[in-house]
């Protein structure tokens, strides 16, 4: 033995590191690449804490893809960047007492310092950080790009504001009706704000799912939040100069039992209908429902139900009889029409109304079995004392419902929109769930909005050779309950010229949501170099769309759903060419810790750099990687990083022994061995099956050392490559003992196995006496009936059943099984 003896991981991780650092490794050339791998990671915010945990995990998972890619010869590009305006930074230095702009450079340090130790194979001539104005020039270039096009404006809508935050919240961070990042209740606001038309592309992004390459629960969660539903746009009469209240019905077969009307208190009708008798109550309502947030209104399954009499009627387009008209905050403004036919006998939510509040309940939809012997549908009393009938199924009729009573419910729909459709009082409707994109946010820590303010001439882009528009350093930056972001209160700022006509005008003082940072941010990294281009056209043509993304799904109905929209936008502004972002996109399960989610409101986060330091990055590496399939995730418990630093110190030991020993040559069994982990390995790394790769990987060594044996030089070199995707730096070590020129992804080459060597020798035969099973036998494939019949007859099992009579016949099937007849 020599010194090589003493495994000292720390020691190995250093001077790899340095090695790829010195000769440029993981910096693949983007030009010349014959075979590009775009090999994306979701970029972190980088927290003051450091990089945690489950950031770790999720970039572990992808750098194992990368390696393995590029071990199999791929040319792999892996960025990273960091996410560092929005609300997240700015609160944290409030926090602290210290200025973003100071907070944030010391965050990104600490950040980068963390991943470095960590092992991964990132290009680090190529990140991108959202703060710097290299970067956001291009952010603002994109919503000049969508300004121009018409898919950018300014309109009024209800939101989401958190009065600690001083900001819009979007429903997806709002928990419980607080905040999620303070716990502040969460209140309701009328505000006008910039959106972007991602409703405009509502059907392209639905169909684009059907074919692209992501994990289903993704997929189905983006489904779900664009909400396609077809139905019907019904128009319900009032008194008010001939107008209509509109409604979106996905049951139009259930007018007829429509038997009020409810608006959301914003509805901008409720003013006009309301009498005045009803008014001071309707303000009332009007006022307290504007204090709950819009999450909160749509919870309605334990939530008593609450509204206001507008005193005004509307008239049933299908029955001609006048119905109330209700205010209720379960209705919302920013969904559909914000209005309702509500048809009690059919909608739980709406019967609940109706009992409360002594409303009618009529019947209009049954299931044929359930109508009376001799019943006539027209006139049917189906009693519904507790609850709707709201099922809805191909053997129901209309009941209650004219001259459409006996059809079915489908049919009749379609019949009842046709009839109302001719009258001028509805039509078939496809609806979505999906809203526009508020990109406004009334914060200081994000790009400027690039809009300029003038009255002659309206809102005008800020011209492109006047990009960035720079973020001034604000001492007070503080937000205000105002809903005035605080560069409002810089003059300097916001005061300007037009660029149309060069009169008096003032800038924008929102900043955008940092979600259209992470919009783009994949397309930046290829071309980190170029100044006068946001995305360089060839380099783009070459590495995208991304071939691998690993994320989180917590993302799915955010960030990857307006990245696919900005993708799409571009691509129809000539700007790209590609359709999606994305050719694959996998989620990573999540870690929790003695049964809990990891997280900083649970006080359980994990930072990695004291098991770094004790047990090495290849350690833990495979520790994350072992903890449970990885798009699942797993419970982590410190006692588990011993089982993989054993294994690490025992791959090493046994490649050193083998060189040391200096032995050719692989024995037969050791060979098969190799040979089925070679295959196993291959296909759980395709699928992400890190767990049962290192298990596969564990089982081979032990099969080399069974025994005490000393491998030899055959059995341990291919075992060095397959090792590389989840132990970079252990592997870059042993490649070199072993006489490999560095690095490892360079000069090595993944492993192939041989089919025929994957063959079993032998098998277990299952065993029957009067054909029931007795017992299973170990034989060699292929052995002979008289070989297979002495094996069966020598088993003690099948002897206890022998003993009550005389073997008659052997029934023998070559491998599959034997059956003695005994009587």
């Amino acid at each position: 033995m020599t010194d090589r003896a003493t495994f000292d991981p720390i020691a190995v991780e250093k001077k790899w590191q340095a090695f790829w650092e010195e000769n440029r490794t993981n910096e693949p050339d983007l030009d010349t690449a014959e075979r590009p791998f775009f090999n994306l990671m979701m970029y972190p915010y980088p927290s003051a804490e450091g990089l945690h945990v489950g950031n770790l995990y999720a970039f572990t998972g992808a750098d194992l893809y990368g390696r393995f890619r590029r071990l199999l010869g791929d040319d792999v590009f892996e960025p990273i960047g960091y996410d560092a305006f929005g609300i997240h930074s700015e609160n944290h230095a409030l926090k602290v007492n210290k200025h973003p702009t100071e907070l944030i450079p010391s965050n990104i340090k600490n950040f980068e310092r963390m991943l470095r130790a960590a092992g991964l194979m990132t290009d680090w001539s190529r990140t991108v950080d959202t703060t710097d104005p290299r970067y956001y020039k291009w952010t603002q270039w994109i919503f000049v790009q969508l300004f121009k096009a018409g898919l950018a404006e300014k309109k009024e809508a209800p939101v989401n504001w958190c009065p600690s935050c001083q900001t819009v919240l979007a429903n997806e961070q709002v928990i419980g009706g607080l905040c999620e990042r303070c716990d502040t209740p969460v209140e309701q606001r009328l505000l006008s704000q910039w959106f972007f038309k991602i409703t405009n592309y509502t059907e392209r992004l639905l169909e684009n799912l059907e074919w692209i390459d992501w994990s289903p629960t993704t997929k189905t969660a983006q489904a779900n939040w664009i909400g396609r539903s077809e139905g019907a746009s019904l128009r319900f009469p009032t008194d008010l100069d001939a107008e209509a209240i509109e409604v979106f019905t996905t049951r139009p077969d259930t007018i007829f039992g429509a038997t009020f009307m409810v608006l959301a208190p914003e509805h901008p009708l409720v003013d006009r209908i309301t009498t005045d008798v009803q008014r001071p109550e309707v303000e009332r309502y009007v006022e307290a429902a504007a204090a709950i947030d819009l999450v909160e209104r749509q919870k309605t399954d334990d939530k008593e139900k609450t509204g206001v009499f507008t005193g005004a009627f509307a008239e049933n387009p299908a029955t001609g009889r006048p119905i109330p008209i209700w205010i209720a905050d379960y209705v919302l403004m920013g969904y559909g029409t914000g209005a309702i036919m509500a048809v009690p006998g059919h909608d739980q939510r709406d019967f609940e109304f109706a009992r409360r509040f002594d409303l009618e309940i009529v019947p209009v939809v049954c299931a044929r079995d359930a109508l009376p012997d001799g019943a006539d549908p027209a006139a049917v009393d189906l009693g519904l004392d507790e609850q709707a009938f709201s099922e809805h199924s191909p053997g129901e009729i209309l009941i209650n419902s004219d001259r459409f009573s006996g059809m079915g419910a489908d049919e009749g729909g379609r019949a009842i929109v046709s009839w109302l459709a001719e009258r001028g009082l509805g039509e078939a409707k496809t609806n979505y769930r999906l809203h526009d994109w508020c990109i406004s946010r009334q914060r200081y820590w994000g790009p400027p909005i690039p809009v300029i303010y003038c009255d002659p001439c309206g809102p005008q882009a800020v011209p492109e050779s006047d990009l960035p528009v720079l973020l001034p350093y604000v001492e007070d930056f503080r937000p205000t309950a105002t809903g005035v972001s605080p560069l409002a209160r810089v003059e300097e700022f916001y005061k300007t010229t037009c660029p149309s006509c060069g009169g008096e005008a003032h800038r924008e003082t929102d900043v955008s949501d940092t979600f259209l940072d992470s919009g783009w941010y994949f397309l930046r990294y290829p071309s980190t170099e170029f100044d006068d281009r946001p995305f360089d056209r060839d380099r783009t043509r070459k590495w995208l769309p991304v071939a691998s993304y690993i994320g989180g799904e917590e993302h799915a109905v955010l960030h990857l759903l307006y990245s696919r929209f900005l993708t799409m936008a571009l691509k129809d502004l000539g700007h790209l060419d590609i359709e999606e972002p994305y050719q694959q996109f996998r989620k990573h399960g999540l870690l929790i810790k003695d049964g809990s989610k990891i997280s900083k409101s649970r006080g359980n986060v994990i930072l990695p750099d004291d098991y770094i330091v004790k047990f090495g990055a290849d350690t833990f590496r495979m520790y994350l990687m072992f903890l449970g399939p990885f798009q699942v995730g797993g419970d982590f418990r410190d006692r588990g990083m011993a089982g993989p630093q054993r294994f690490l110190n025992k791959v090493w030991h046994s490649t050193v022994e083998a060189i040391d020993e200096g032995r050719g040559g692989i024995e037969p069994e050791i060979e098969r061995a190799l040979h089925r982990t070679i295959k196993q390995v291959t296909e759980d790394l395709q699928d992400l099956n890190y767990n049962t790769a290192i298990a596969a990987l564990m089982d081979y060594l032990n099969v080399v050392r069974a025994d005490g044996r000393t491998a030899s030089l055959e059995e341990v070199r291919p075992f060095a490559v397959l090792l590389g995707p989840f132990a970079p730096h252990i592997a870059e070590e042993l490649w070199s003992l072993l006489g490999g020129e560095s690095s490892v992804f360079d000069h090595a080459e993944w492993p192939d196995y041989d089919p025929a060597l994957l063959i079993v020798d032998e098998l277990d035969l299952p065993v029957q006496v009067n054909g029931k099973l007795r017992s299973t036998i170990r034989v060699a494939r292929g052995a002979t009936a008289e070989s297979v019949r002495e094996a069966a007859l020598a088993d003690d099992k099948v002897a206890r059943h022998l003993d009550a009579g005389e073997l008659r016949k052997v029934i023998h099937v070559p491998d599959r099984m034997i059956n003695l007849v005994v009587s």
